[in-house]
């Protein structure tokens, strides 16, 4: 990430306030755009440039000169930007009212949304940092212990990152909302151990507290996430940061799934000897108790 697009993503934290710091010399055109998202910005997120001119009667370029007048290089970051501000404070049921002009029918749901995933995956892949994955990758082969944790949806994908990884690894402990409170699962935490953390919008508080639990502990911190500005980002000594544009009231986790499968094929490949016997006596097991047809 270069220094513009990390100077856009700061921008979008505070976008509301730099809209109001440069009302005073904007044009009377993109006043109009001002005025429209300040009262608006949820519904502008999810809006092209095209349909944001509609809607407050003026032209497509109007809106892109805003854009470039706020410091964006761009529409497109401007509205990554919204996207930003919003994603953690919509309630499920805004998500839904959202979603409602988006998806007209079946077959229009399943086109955008299979599409959706498609770009999430590929620009995930374009932005999501290589050190920061060989990094985490090192330092799950190398911990005594590594804790797994994902609330709610998130859930999904730690369970799966754990079942793999168990496969490779003897030290794995996914922590579950039904073996006991998540502190007393990672009471034992400390220095030697790794916590990755699954952490998408609307964020669970819980996750980031168990998360800085571990930090103090002196715990290496791996966060699958989808933004600097998620609470765990902000206490995380690897970040891998995955597209999650919301669908409606469903968050795209594909992107997180297939960060997790990179993970464990990383993992795997540094201990693959170790696996093929692991899985010769599984074969074995299997056979015998006719696991398998």
């Amino acid at each position: 990430m270069d220094n513009k697009e990390k100077l856009e993503m700061k921008d979008g934290k505070h976008l509301i306030s730099n809209i109001q710091a440069q009302y005073a010399r904007l044009s009377k055109g993109q006043k109009i755009i001002a005025q429209y998202i300040l009262k608006n910005y949820d519904k502008v997120a999810f809006m092209t440039a095209c349909k944001l001119g509609e809607a407050v009667g003026v032209s497509e370029s109007t809106v892109v000169r805003f854009a470039n007048a706020l410091g964006y290089s761009g529409y497109p970051k401007l509205q990554e930007a919204l996207q930003e501000l919003i994603k953690n404070k919509l309630t499920t049921v805004q998500r839904v009212e959202m979603a409602h002009d988006q998806y007209s029918d079946d077959s229009t749901i399943l086109n955008k949304v299979l599409k959706s995933d498609i770009d999430n995956i590929r620009d995930t892949l374009d932005a999501i940092d290589e050190n920061a994955f060989k990094g985490a990758a090192d330092k799950i082969l190398k911990a005594r212990k590594i804790y797994i944790l994902g609330m709610r949806s998130s859930f999904t994908i730690a369970q799966y990152l754990g079942f793999y990884l168990d496969i490779i690894l003897d030290n794995v402990h996914i922590i579950r909302m039904d073996m006991g409170d998540a502190f007393e699962q990672v009471v034992r935490v400390n220095e030697d151990d790794v916590l990755i953390t699954i952490s998408f919008p609307r964020y669970s508080r819980k996750s980031y507290q168990v998360a800085k639990y571990a930090k103090s502990k002196g715990a290496h911190i791996i966060s699958i996430t989808d933004s600097m500005f998620a609470p765990v980002a902000s206490i995380s000594d690897n970040t891998l940061l995955v597209k999650s544009n919301m669908a409606s009231f469903v968050d795209s986790l594909v992107p997180a799934l297939s960060v997790a499968n990179a993970l464990v094929i990383s993992v795997g490949m540094k201990e693959k000897e170790d696996i093929k016997e692991y899985f010769d006596d599984l074969e074995t097991i299997w056979k015998e108790y006719s696991v398998y047809e």
